[in-house]
């Protein structure tokens, strides 16, 4: 039987930052920021700003993404300085593991899992709407049964998402080939979705009807806030970037380069959009799927409309390259502790790719994608990322008094401290009680599942323990 202060264990770092771990370092500033913006600008650039609109913010739907990014950034300038003082794979399960202990860290990385998961499983799905519907204008429709899901709303008949589970094999084999492949591919993307984006507004602009901003807030300023926790979905992912550590060239320079920029530009993408969005169609009418789509058809620009459902393609395949990649980094430095089995650490000798992670991570999101309709697979995204930005901003406050750490070499510091740091803190809480309480139901059921693999696993074969203990 453990022990109370047995569970709470530290990882010791220092000795970890010093070793060769196989994975190659080939990716750069440039690398990462593409790679964060591959993750946060994806479907939900296309889609979210309409519904957050329509439903939550009006016009000030702006201000619901202001927002959303304002509390991100305060997490980011905080994994900013983890991610520079300890360059590791892992990501914030990592940073506390080194700064509150292994069941805490088992816990989040337990909860950032099924983030990577849903998230890829989610993307997935919006993916497969929308090359389904690029289909159908050729004419070509997949038998009802391989569309959707059973259970899929507005879908009759349906059984399983065949284009979202092939999707997601594709990338788990693009992933296996190696990390430089990967990259190369999702920085072309990024542009070309980036590109994309511009056209929208640099078309739409000449079109926006200043009596489309009146009421600017017709759900008062409650709805802002409630915006903003949606909002706060289309941002998730730069945390993805602080996985790759042990892969990035100078690290401590880089990573908050790659994480501060891409959540910038992101920010500058979403609320440029949104603006213009809410400009050319009354908030009213954008409670649609396919809210951008819908302005270009209002404006009689309907041949940028193909331009658009192929950028949003675009977009979704880079955020499930790089959503993928942070979850086979997570599973490689949860495994490398010993809380996981050891077999999805080991690493391809040619590629330097946890291949066989690689593909169960694959196998596992391609059948959430296939069987479980979406409204279901997106619950658990946002409570994971919340809670692990949460304990990252505090985490900081720890960091700072570790006697442990006082030593390393930091080329980045959280300014304001310890106000921003507490501040990140408490407004992602604050977001935490705006989601539902079946996310909450589910966020548990998934919680104790984890406690039966580490108290039946990992706990037995945890790394940290028996080099304490032995």
């Amino acid at each position: 039987m453990a022990r109370p202060h047995q569970l709470f264990i530290k990882k010791q770092v220092q000795t970890d930052l010093y070793k060769k771990t196989g994975l190659e370092k080939t990716l750069t500033a440039f690398s990462l920021t593409t790679m964060g913006i591959g993750a946060i600008v994806g479907a939900g650039i296309f889609i979210t700003p309409g519904l957050i609109a329509a439903n939550y913010a009006g016009p000030g739907v702006m201000l619901s993404y202001l927002i959303a990014v304002v509390v991100c950034a305060m997490a980011a300038l905080c994994y900013s300085e983890f991610s520079s003082t300890i360059p590791l794979a892992g990501s914030a399960y990592t940073y506390v593991y080194a700064v509150f202990g292994e069941f805490t860290a088992w816990i989040l990385g337990w909860a950032l899992i099924s983030e990577y998961l849903f998230a890829v499983s989610s993307v997935a799905v919006s993916w497969s709407s929308y090359f389904q519907n690029l289909l159908a204008g050729f004419g070509f429709k997949l038998p009802a049964f391989f569309r959707a899901a059973a259970g899929t709303a507005g879908v009759k008949g349906g059984g399983i998402d065949l284009v979202a589970l092939v999707i997601t094999m594709l990338v788990a084999w693009l992933l296996s080939k190696g990390i430089r492949e990967s990259a190369k591919i999702n920085n072309i993307m990024v542009i070309v979705k980036i590109l994309v984006i511009l056209l929208f507004i640099g078309i739409a602009v000449f079109y926006v009807k200043p009596a489309n901003y009146n009421p600017f807030l017709p759900f008062g300023t409650a709805g802002i806030f409630k915006g903003a926790a949606v909002a706060f979905y289309a941002y998730i992912g730069f945390d993805a970037v602080s996985t790759a550590s042990e892969e990035v060239k100078n690290p401590k320079r880089n990573m908050p380069i790659g994480i501060i920029s891409s959540l910038l530009v992101a920010a500058v993408l979403y609320i440029g959009l949104s603006a213009v969005l809410v400009g050319v169609v009354h908030y009213t009418k954008l409670s649609v799927a396919d809210p951008v789509a819908l302005a270009l058809s209002l404006i009689h620009q309907n041949w940028a409309s193909g331009v658009v459902s192929f950028g949003a393609i675009v977009g979704m395949t880079t955020v499930l390259i790089v959503m993928s990649y942070g979850g086979t980094r997570l599973l490689f430095a949860i495994s490398r502790d010993g809380l996981l089995p050891a077999r999805l650490k080991k690493l391809n000798p040619k590629t330097h790719v946890p291949v066989a992670n690689t593909w169960i991570f694959g196998v596992l999101a391609s059948l959430f994608a296939a069987v479980i309709p979406i409204d279901k697979i997106a619950e658990l995204v946002n409570i994971g990322t919340l809670s692990a930005f949460a304990m990252v901003s505090l985490g900081i406050v720890f960091l700072r008094h570790d006697e442990r750490f006082k030593n390393l070499d930091t080329s980045f510091k959280v300014p304001w401290y310890p106000f921003l740091p507490i501040a990140s803190f408490l407004a992602c809480l604050y977001l935490m009680t705006q989601l539902q309480a079946f996310t909450w139901l589910a966020f548990a059921v998934w919680v104790v599942l984890g406690l039966i693999v580490y108290m039946s696993y990992g706990y037995h074969h945890s790394v940290v323990r028996q080099q304490v203990e032995g």
